[in-house]
């Protein structure tokens, strides 16, 4: 009989173990995340990360909006805090070579400013914030984009970036958050998911690596859809620490399905127009950051095995198409962290794409997240990941010094101040001001955060609710401010929503 029993004790051991293996191989023992423990209310996080617009471009005269007839109106909410912007004096007495002037509503698509490691530097002059004319300006450009005088000078305001201004209403918003280190896209995607630019081998010698660290933009080494000079980085990422720990994670990007493949190797040939009737390439390699890494990229584009996979390591290896979060989000499948990256029409980066553009897919992609289940557990964060050198007059503090002799200029030919012995080189910064909001049930109400933040940030916040651990080898997520000020945890309301209008960015 104890035998017999002994025998009906193992039998159920052993079907318990077979029954926990199917268990985990599915993935279905996270719920795709929602039942890791986390350290705040948060089980899923939403990164939208956008191109190239600084905080004073979107948001310089915020919430005051100048309501020409026939455009979108925005009217403040009573108590609305007042924004670091542009004052009476810098709008009508500028340090600079031009005055700053609003842009219409009538004129979305600009040229593209120069944004590049040093011209940036220069532009700041040793803080005085008064060389942008001289050093970032791109005012003449091909139709249908719109040539100006000290155009990297102007901005925008409510009655154009008018969802913007009205998720800042409702949400919560920083007016001190900053790029992590000058320079265009390639530096801040690295600066997102590893807070590290150091440590990177280019395919060719050009300069847009210097001293091992990326200062330029360069396609990454392991995507079929990459071209000319290419990049490779050592070290690890954000989504190695989530694989460590078993969290479900993606980088969504619109026109990373490939349209064909031809020798074996992925084609990325979808393109969409942009709103002055360019046609786009939606697809930009170099705005894929986990492709400059071996281990957390998909080089070949590969989908994923399943809907229940996406979020976990397959094939696609955490790499997909946008349309790949939708099927796992309206499927119930939603990781515990998503990054979104825009079409590049839509992705507000000027020269192709622009803030109408870019104001359709915000609101489109909101709309659909506060419906989802999981909007009472969620953060999404609106990022950018550079400011394409358009004037912002706020002087960020220099946490990362570098004395590159044919790269720094901050404060002097080949200076950004004196760097520590050991401090990996071309890290300077933080860069330039950027618009950040957080959009939750959980985020404060029409506030304002003076909280010095930086892109690592939200690579430390990922980090510190999942338990993840640094990135360790001088990473920015050991420097970087906290976003939690941005929050109110104790009064969280999931009944919350904004639900706008993709054209006006008014509430439905």
């Amino acid at each position: 009989m104890k035998s017999k029993k002994a025998a009906m004790r193992i039998k159920s051991l052993l079907v318990a173990i077979v029954l926990s293996s199917i268990f985990l191989s599915t993935g279905l023992n996270s719920a795709h995340g929602a039942k890791t423990n986390t350290s705040t209310p948060i089980k899923y996080v939403v990164v939208i990360f956008q191109e190239n617009v600084s905080f004073d471009h979107y948001f310089g005269t915020y919430p005051n909006a100048a309501n020409p007839p026939g455009e979108p109106a925005f009217n403040p909410l009573p108590g609305t805090p007042s924004v670091n912007g542009l004052n009476t004096e810098l709008l009508t007495d500028n340090p600079n070579s031009a005055n700053p002037a609003r842009l219409d509503r009538s004129e979305p698509l600009t040229c593209d400013q120069n944004h590049d490691y040093t011209p940036e530097q220069q532009a700041f002059n040793n803080g005085l914030m008064d060389k942008f004319v001289e050093f970032t300006d791109t005012e003449s450009c091909s139709a249908p984009d719109i040539s100006k005088p000290g155009l990297v000078m102007d901005y925008y305001d409510g009655n154009t970036v008018t969802a913007l201004w009205n998720y800042a209403q409702h949400f919560a918003m920083s007016d001190n958050s900053y790029c992590t280190t000058f320079g265009p896209s390639t530096p801040g995607v690295l600066n997102l998911v590893s807070g590290q630019t150091h440590g990177a081998t280019p395919s060719t010698l050009q300069d847009v690596v210097a001293n091992g660290t990326v200062i330029g933009d360069a396609d990454p080494a392991f995507d079929d859809c990459s071209s000319g000079t290419t990049i490779s980085m050592s070290g690890i990422n954000v989504g190695d620490l989530l694989n460590q720990r078993g969290i479900t994670w993606g980088w969504f990007q619109g026109g990373f399905r490939p349209t064909q493949v031809v020798n074996g190797k992925a084609v990325c040939g979808a393109s969409h127009t942009n709103i002055g009737g360019a046609t786009v390439t939606d697809y930009s390699a170099h705005h894929e950051p986990f492709q400059y890494y071996q281990s957390t990229s998909n080089p070949h584009h590969l989908p994923p095995t399943s809907i229940d996979a996406i979020g976990f390591t397959d094939q696609a290896n955490h790499q997909y198409d946008i349309s790949d979060f939708w099927n796992a989000a309206n499927g119930g499948k939603l990781p515990a962290v998503s990054f979104l990256k825009a079409a590049k029409y839509q992705d507000g980066h000027a020269g192709y794409s622009d803030p109408l553009d870019e104001q359709t897919f915000l609101v489109e992609t909101i709309n659909q997240l506060q419906r989802l289940p999981q909007w009472k557990s969620m953060a999404i964060i609106i990022a950018y990941d550079d400011s394409d050198g358009w004037y912002d007059h706020v002087m960020p503090p220099i946490v990362s010094q570098s004395n590159d002799p044919d790269n720094d200029a901050l404060t002097g030919t080949g200076l950004c101040g004196q760097p520590k012995a050991g401090a990996y080189l071309d890290r300077c910064g933080y860069g330039p001001r950027l618009p950040l909001l957080v959009i939750s049930p959980f985020a404060k109400e029409n506030f304002v955060d003076h909280t010095i933040t930086d892109q690592s940030s939200i690579l430390k916040f990922i980090e510190d609710n999942w338990n993840l651990g640094r990135i360790g080898n001088q990473s920015f997520d050991e420097k970087a401010g906290s976003l939690l000020n941005m929050f109110d945890f104790a009064s969280g309301n999931s009944n919350r929503r904004l639900i706008l209008d993709p054209v006006t960015g008014q509430p439905h």
